[in-house]
């Protein structure tokens, strides 16, 4: 998917496929996902090596990003599984198909 560049967006990361789960919120989803990716990140994506991209969302604003990242993870984890199985029924990394 070209042109993600700075666009409000909610993501999930995964250890591996049902694996560890992090929702994020960002303006940049490239840049950050690499962040992650490198380690750049400091905290728990990089302590328990969740740097593969399952899932995004774009939003209008970033205020309607960031409403809907709250709701994310306040959501449990069932229900962010059927999330991303929805959208990406292989788990696969969709970094590169972003950052193209």
């Amino acid at each position: 998917m070209r042109g993600a560049g700075k666009r409000p967006c909610v993501y999930i990361l995964a250890s591996k496929p049902n694996g560890t789960l992090y929702v994020g919120v960002t303006s940049d989803l490239v840049r950050r996902v690499w962040a992650h990716k490198t380690g750049a990140v400091e905290g728990f994506t990089r302590q328990y090596g969740v740097h593969m991209l399952v899932y995004f969302e774009f939003h209008e604003t970033m205020p309607e990003a960031i409403m809907r990242e709250k709701r994310l993870k306040k959501w449990n984890r069932a229900w962010k599984i059927e999330l991303i199985g929805g959208f990406n029924a292989d788990w696969r990394d969709l970094y590169d198909d972003i950052a193209g």
